[in-house]
């Protein structure tokens, strides 16, 4: 895989987290940089850890589904983006923006976890593709969500809630363009 392709995956995956940040940003009065800090950190972690534990999981089931592993990667992409695509077009009002304000474990945990999951199934599809190295990548990813989160906090607390849904958006086009393309080169009908 190249730092091309992780880098669009890596930000596609960053968008539910930027998202959720731009929330943390609107629940303070002035955002600091403890609370940027504290929002990168826990969604860079997760979105490091969790493509990490799906790529273990996956590497154990990945020689009885050799044969489909392109379809795998492609659904799996397919289905997170568009769900990343139907939340963004959703007319709910965000409940993130009005819940707990808190930068504490009982709020930013059970967010870390919501915004990592489709994370998990990334890394199952990376158990799957021949060609990735699952250090550097989920590295990659980590940092990349991490820098997005921490904007996200600031760009939250200044612009409003604006951005969210486009953010989200775009997020599941690249997942799902992602998945399209790891289905086209393995049929043989692309070769980038």
């Amino acid at each position: 895989m190249s730092l091309s392709e992780l880098f669009i995956i890596a930000v596609g995956l960053s968008m539910d987290a930027f998202a959720v940040a731009i929330c943390k940003g609107l629940s303070v009065q002035k955002a600091k940089i403890k609370h940027m800090l504290i929002t990168g950190l826990y969604f860079g972690l997760f979105q490091a850890g969790m493509p990490a534990i799906g790529y273990f999981v996956g590497k154990q089931f990945a020689s009885y589904i050799t044969r489909f592993d392109h379809w795998i990667a492609f659904v799996l992409l397919g289905l997170i983006g568009a769900n990343m695509i139907r939340e963004s077009l959703s007319k709910e009002e965000e409940k993130c923006c009005n819940e707990n304000s808190s930068f504490g474990f009982r709020a930013m945990f059970p967010m870390a976890i919501a915004t990592s999951i489709d994370a998990l199934a990334i890394g199952v599809s990376f158990a799957l593709l021949p060609d990735v190295n699952i250090v550097p990548a989920v590295s990659f990813i980590g940092i990349t969500t991490f820098i997005f989160s921490f904007a996200g906090v600031k760009i939250g607390n200044v612009f409003g809630a604006k951005f969210e849904s486009k953010a989200e958006f775009v997020g599941g086009v690249i997942l799902i363009l992602m998945g399209l393309k790891i289905l086209l080169e393995h049929l043989g009908v692309i070769n980038f």
